[in-house]
């Protein structure tokens, strides 16, 4: 007996790609319809159909299709099969209904109706029954019944073929293998992988994902490592196709194994990645595949420099009742946009309406199901020409708006910027401030920066101080979009070169605090320093701007000496004293995000951070276990006061400095300099410090043109034994 069509289930949302599926297995006449794809072909099509679909549920052999208007007329249209041609009477069966706009109101009751007419054929015919086993009989039926039509229909798998025998155990709410096929072939995978293209999956769970994209870029049959079939007890089973089959689908996967690209998974939850790596090992897959622990808030890794990223992240009644998922996808569209330059990426999610919080234009979108929920396959190309900013400015005024103060502002800071940028082109300065809350109803510092190689490219940050509670919110808000539009029009640049932040009363850390997650750095440049900075994600940019001339003078006394930088920041004074020449830095702090931010530093200049050391850890405590005078300079700069948890108890420079500074001096060399710096107003340096030390207040001195009309910016005093 030959069979030449065969149907194949699928998930809705993907009959499309199972179709083209099949034809590319040799399949013919291929047609889509509800819940599947029709398709002809032989034995061996069908076989290899149910060894390499990775999108299909089932592959089903048609038997008979009647009328079945009733029970009676489905078991009669049932018995009429030649039954004894598919299986013995010694075997088991389970038989599986589904009823649509059907006579027969009940699928339990029909399926017992089809069992009864299968063992009455037999017991008539034989004299011997089959049993049922529902768990795993020899031969499983699947009968569907539609406007009272009954197809009747053998199950070549078994089981469904989503079923791939890795996955053993799943974190919360896995993607059924099949739909993360249907993800990745959307997202293109198998042609970026035939280009060598790494995979990534920033939030994998228990590896869904990750492991069906190296199947496939492996060229590995998903049903290779399935240990049940439901045509090998079938009586026209053909072991020799099967066997032929299987050797050629071994042959492909020892091959592909050999030019399998990278595939990452990274986690945040670490009994997760064990199941993924277990999950990995059982497919084969654990030497070829990498899992690591990250959080997407703090991720660092080094990433290939093309490739595609696809990840399903977590979806919960929590999160979104805690409003969390919007910063999670906001979190994430920050690290694609900061560390995937030029791939191609994919979200899947239920609420499309998350993805716009990443700061990504999407290229394409996608309905899949997960089950019977709706959701959108979110593509997009990782190019800056894509991408918007997360935070949106305050709404740009048209002129009539402008109030008579408005234009006051905008005649002073017109004023403003032609002293100042006469001055910085003079002084070869290139980031600057151009006004320091000069109008009492304008109380805002703006600032300019231009680039490192091009001072055509330029980006204007403005910190707006908060407005009293005594202030009208409608007039605090009105002169907060005067502001923002005053500067654009005055320094000519589009929106994405136009930040605004609120300043508040800054209390402990809260002004290194993270405030975005934009991950976005741009290249300015100080002098002969090349430096990065980042207008979004801290309230500060990574600079300080005011202490322009103090790092000057580091560096023109850092030739042929040692310099230490205690609460170092982002390392800016230790470049420059690195590019003055000093034969060594080190630069302590206790965030490892500023640290790593300084080696950024360093690197940018051509310095290593072998001959310039950073060190985490607190500033106070460290000092204490240093024993030798072993620097020719110091800087000291600490924040007016810290509350830090890494800290043993708080630091209020007003009360600690007198203790930090002796403490720093002591590490000084006898004809070593040390500088401390404080931006605190109403700072008093302690007496017996000017009594036990040499000191010098140059405050004047180091306040730049720039800020002079702010003299009290900060303080700073040059100490020596």
């Amino acid at each position: 007996m030959t069979h030449d069509t065969f149907f194949a289930t699928a998930p809705k949302g993907i009959v499309d790609l199972l179709a083209r599926e099949l034809s590319q297995m040799g399949a013919h006449h291929v047609k889509e319809s509800r819940g599947g794809v029709h398709f002809g072909g032989d034995l061996e099509t069908a076989y290899r159909a149910c060894l390499w679909t990775r999108l299909a549920n089932r592959i089903l052999l048609p038997l008979a299709d009647f009328a079945a208007p009733s029970t009676d007329a489905l078991y009669r249209g049932v018995k009429a099969i030649n039954w004894s041609a598919h299986l013995s009477a010694e075997q088991t069966i389970a038989v599986d209904t589904n009823l649509s706009n059907s006579g027969i109101t009940h699928s339990h009751f029909a399926s017992l109706r089809v069992k009864d007419a299968i063992v009455d054929y037999f017991q008539e015919s034989q004299g011997l029954r089959p049993n049922v086993d529902r768990d795993a009989p020899d031969i499983r039926i699947n009968c569907y019944i539609s406007a009272n039509q009954a197809s009747l229909y053998l199950d070549l798998s078994g089981t469904s073929l989503h079923q791939r025998n890795y996955r053993l155990d799943a974190g919360p709410a896995p993607l059924k293998e099949n739909l993360a096929a249907a993800i990745l072939l959307r997202s293109r995978w198998h042609e970026i992988a035939a280009a060598q293209g790494a995979f990534i999956d920033l939030m994998c769970g228990s590896g869904t994902l990750v492991i069906e994209a190296a199947l496939m870029a492996a060229d590995i049959a998903p049903g290779l490592t399935r240990q049940h079939w439901g045509f090998v007890n079938w009586q026209q089973h053909r072991q020799s196709i099967w066997q032929r089959l299987t050797a050629e689908a071994q042959y492909r996967r020892d091959k592909g194994l050999k030019g399998l690209p990278v595939i990452l998974g990274f986690d945040n939850n670490r009994r997760v990645l064990e199941q993924a790596r277990a999950n990995a090992d059982r497919v084969g897959l654990s030497h070829k595949i990498q899992f690591a622990y990250q959080d997407i808030f703090t991720f660092r890794h080094d990433l290939p420099t093309h490739g595609l990223m696809v990840s399903n992240p977590p979806y919960g009644k929590r999160l979104a009742k805690s409003g969390e998922l919007p910063t999670l996808y906001k979190a994430l569209g920050a690290l694609i946009k900061a560390q995937l330059i030029g791939w191609k990426a994919a979200i899947f999610t239920e609420d499309p309406a998350l993805g716009k919080h990443m700061g990504l234009r999407a290229e394409k979108l996608h309905t899949l199901y997960n089950g019977a929920l709706a959701c959108k396959l979110i593509q997009f190309d990782v190019d800056k020409s894509r991408f918007y900013r997360n935070g949106r400015l305050p709404r740009i005024l048209e002129p009539d708006e402008i109030s008579p103060q408005a234009i006051m502002f905008r005649n002073r800071l017109t004023k403003n910027l032609k002293q100042v940028s006469r001055w910085a082109r003079k002084s070869g300065v290139t980031c600057y401030r151009t006004f320091d809350a000069d109008l009492p109803d304008y109380v805002a510092a703006i600032d300019v920066y231009q680039g490192a190689d091009d001072q055509t490219q330029k980006w204007v940050c403005i910190q707006e101080y908060e407005a009293p509670a005594n202030i009208d919110p409608g007039k605090a808000k009105l002169r907060t979009q005067e502001l923002v539009t005053v500067c654009k029009a005055i320094f000519n640049v589009n929106e994405e070169h136009l930040f605004y932040k609120t300043r508040t009363r800054q209390r402990g850390d809260s002004q290194y605090e993270r405030r975005d997650t934009s991950h976005e750095f741009h290249q300015i440049r100080e002098a002969t320093a090349k430096l990065w900075v980042n207008f979004e994600d801290y309230l500060d940019t990574g600079i300080f701007l005011d202490h322009r001339p103090l790092r000057q003078t580091l560096k023109e006394q850092a030739a042929d000496k040692t310099f230490l930088n205690l609460f170092s920041y982002t390392g800016v004074a230790s470049v420059q004293a690195a590019l003055g020449g000093a034969t060594k830095t080190t630069s302590v702090d206790m965030s490892r995000t500023y640290l790593d931010w300084a080696k950024r530093n360093l690197r940018l200049n051509n310095l290593s951070t072998d001959q310039h050391e950073l060190v985490q850890a607190n500033c106070l405590k460290w000092l204490t276990q240093q024993k030798a005078a072993s620097y020719d300079l110091i800087l000291v700069d600490p924040p007016s006061f810290s509350n830090s948890k890494r800290m043993d108890q708080a630091f209020n420079v007003a009360d600690g400095h007198a203790d930090l500074i002796r403490n720093s001096i002591r590490l000084l060399r006898a004809e070593g300099t040390l500088y401390f710096s404080t931006n605190l107003r109403k700072f008093k340096l302690d007496r017996r410090i000017q009594d036990e030390f040499n000191v010098i207040d140059i405050s004047a001195e180091t306040i730049p043109v720039d800020f002079s009309r702010r003299r009290n910016i900060h303080q700073c005093w040059q100490l020596s034994r």
